[in-house]
């Protein structure tokens, strides 16, 4: 691009340079504050746990205290041994939810029981289940100690039974920390439990976001689910590291029990059939007591939908609370799609005026170049993405959902704002 070029440029040309300009660099800013604090959380952790070595740890520390006895003989002082802390690690309350979930509560509830932790209980809700839920869970109380029920009575007439269900938990709980999951989750390791309560390590931490992700299957139906479901995790994980908490999924989500009933539980959320836990962690979260787990030893894995008629009702279903979310998470919400719905447009606006000659070549190559760089660095950035949740890397396919989902929560949420018009 050439002076002579650029003094040619009409106004048009600089109006269209302009806006591609902007939109490139907030979608660039946007993925590298909120996306890439991911990948840098993962590194970072992973190295903490690579570097903790607990015999070296030991050994350096009673050099130390050798050192310091010595010190103390050779000036004729007294050494005064500080009482040694308790190190004893807080009990913690599973908290499982399940409404006609006896065939995954036989296959994935032993993962829960068999946890690595020195002090928990697994508190497992029967939701007015219809199935043999109450069967297996009888049958698993007899073999585990740590296993406690309740349930939701089945003439409740309320209009979320799971909030319901997780209040009944909470008030039964015997410990102070409340950690969450599916009964159709599988915790990655034994030390899933022990791995979340390390994100409670400061005093003011009062929430911890996990990453809940699905089992990976061989269908088109479940690259789009894997898909949709790290570019949500990179987006509300990236922000909450940022200072911008706004979700978590009940998939793998801890808070104090103190946490929950100080904020009056789900006072406030009952009208909403789901928002059991990003409403809630909405409600109460903010930028000092709120942190994030991601080691891998600590995701847990859930059963994925395998029609795509079943996806879009569960996506309708988790896109019904975002209308309740605080005025500034919509904000934040609604300016990433909306900047990326206007470079796709500004696109086909360049590629048309360019075809009919109305602004200067020079502008669809560089249009062309943008477009590019930003394709690349959102496949590297996706497929590094892939890596850390352990599911298979993206390609060119990328281009696809980048397009094609916006479109369809955009659907869904049209569709669900005028069912409530129609309800009134």
């Amino acid at each position: 691009m050439t002076i002579q070029s650029l003094l040619s440029f009409s106004l048009l040309d600089w109006c269209l340079l302009g806006a591609l300009a902007a939109v490139f660099v907030y979608q660039l800013y946007y993925y590298i504050r909120y996306m890439a604090g991911v990948q840098r959380r993962v590194r970072h952790q992973q190295k903490q746990r690579f570097r903790w070595n607990p015999k070296r740890q030991e050994r350096q520390a009673r050099k130390a205290l050798e050192a310091a006895e010595k010190a103390a003989r050779e000036a004729g002082l007294e050494l005064v041994q500080e009482k040694p802390e308790n190190n004893e690690q807080p009990g913690v309350s599973v908290v499982v939810c399940a409404k006609n979930e006896g065939d995954n509560l036989q296959h994935y509830l032993t993962a829960l029981l068999c946890q690595r932790y020195p002090t928990f209980e697994v508190i497992v809700v029967n939701d007015a289940s219809e199935d043999n839920t109450q069967f297996v869970l009888d049958h698993y109380q007899q073999l585990y100690s740590n296993l406690h029920l309740t349930f939701v009575p089945s003439d409740a007439m309320v209009r979320s039974s799971k909030k319901l269900a997780l209040t009944l938990a909470a008030k039964a709980a015997k410990y102070d920390y409340l950690l969450l999951t599916d009964a159709d989750c599988r915790p990655e390791s034994p030390e899933w439990i022990a791995e979340m309560m390390k994100g409670f390590s400061k005093p003011e931490t009062e929430l911890v976001i996990g990453y809940g992700g699905y089992f990976q299957e061989h269908h088109a139906v479940n690259r789009r689910i894997q898909y949709d479901t790290i570019f949500n995790a990179m987006q509300y994980l990236g922000m909450a590291m940022s200072r911008h908490p706004y979700m978590g999924v009940g998939r793998n989500l801890a808070y104090k029990k103190e946490t929950f009933f100080k904020n009056r539980g789900f006072a406030g959320l009952l009208s909403a059939r789901a928002g059991d836990d990003d409403l809630f962690v909405n409600k109460v979260c903010n930028a000092r007591n709120t942190e994030v787990v991601l080691t891998p030893m600590s995701y847990t894995w859930s059963i994925p939908k395998r029609t795509f008629r079943e996806w879009r009702v569960q996506k309708a279903r988790h896109l019904s609370v975002a209308p309740d979310y605080k005025w500034f998470t919509k904000l934040r919400l609604f300016i990433e799609p909306f900047s990326r719905g206007l470079w796709y447009a500004l696109m086909i606006a360049v590629g048309v005026l360019t075809g009919l000659g109305w602004i200067s070549p020079t502008i669809g190559g560089v249009a062309a170049v943008l477009f590019v760089s930003r394709l690349t660095w959102q496949i590297i950035m996706m497929s590094r993405a892939a890596s850390i949740f352990m599911v298979k890397g993206f390609g060119i396919e990328v281009l696809w959902f980048d397009i094609w989902l916006p479109l369809v929560n955009a659907y869904l949420l049209i569709k669900q704002m005028f069912r409530k018009n129609t309800n009134w």
